[in-house]
């Protein structure tokens, strides 16, 4: 095989390697399905905060039209009030609590615990947020944990009920989790972190110098070495020169 069929060759396969190494890096870089979740992810405990449903539509072919949301039986909250969404009809349930709640503005004896939304859509290929008001958050608890239940236009009902467990393998519809924080191990851990960042962004400066230093002592290297051979090119052709002329 002669050099003029090899390159022929070459040339005809780079196209495919490229579109196979393409189309690696896209199954790579491909996100996971998403999940009904809380955003944000975290808040403070004995706090009032705001958070939000994400609910992305999974599906191609039909529409999320009703989200059921069940709060946190073992942790009933005083004050839940749904923020109004264009195009949802929003439905609030109350029950009554076996332990009544004590707060700053007296005793609570019944607390939300389930709210649906229903009469709008989402379409595939979009999300939507459903923001709440809630408080006091537990101060004795870490997490809040909800229940929601996804209907589609086909009738099809996801189930985002199941429990994470740690260090365990993450279940196939997870239940919504909403983590508690201290504010002052936040912030605790907040400092810390800017603390340890320093020592780290000094090394990180030091080895860049080290690393600038080493690079421009190679270049001169090569820089010499470049012109130690053009010199010994121009000694060996006018030795060559001489020697034919002679």
């Amino acid at each position: 095989m002669n050099a003029t069929s090899v390159v022929s060759r070459l040339r005809r396969r780079l196209p495919l390697a490229a579109g196979v190494a393409a189309g690696s890096v896209l199954l790579l870089a491909a996100p996971a399905f998403a999940h009904v979740s809380v955003q944000p992810g975290t808040a403070e405990k004995g706090g009032y905060g705001t958070i939000a449903l994400k609910v992305p539509n999974e599906k191609d072919n039909a529409s999320t039209v009703k989200l059921e949301l069940t709060l946190d039986p073992q942790h009933p909250l005083a004050s839940v009030m749904p923020q109004p969404v264009p195009g949802w009809d929003v439905k609030v349930e109350k029950s009554k609590l076996d332990k009544p709640l004590q707060t700053d503005d007296g005793t609570v004896n019944e607390a939300v615990t389930k709210i649906t939304w229903s009469g709008g859509k989402i379409d595939p290929g979009q999300f939507q947020q459903f923001p709440l008001s809630v408080g006091p958050l537990p101060k004795d608890a870490d997490q809040l944990t909800f229940k929601a239940l996804q209907t589609y236009s086909d009738d099809d009902v996801v189930r985002w009920i199941d429990a994470s467990k740690p260090g365990g393998q993450e279940p196939e519809h997870p239940a919504p989790v909403l983590k508690l924080v201290d504010k002052a191990g936040a912030a605790g851990s907040a400092d810390k972190s800017k603390a340890d960042d320093k020592p780290a962004a000094a090394a990180s400066e030091k080895s860049g110098s080290g690393s600038d230093t080493t690079a421009r002592a190679l270049g001169a290297a090569g820089i010499a070495l470049g012109a130690a051979g053009v010199a010994y090119g121009v000694f060996a052709g006018r030795r060559r020169k001489s020697a034919d002329a002679s």
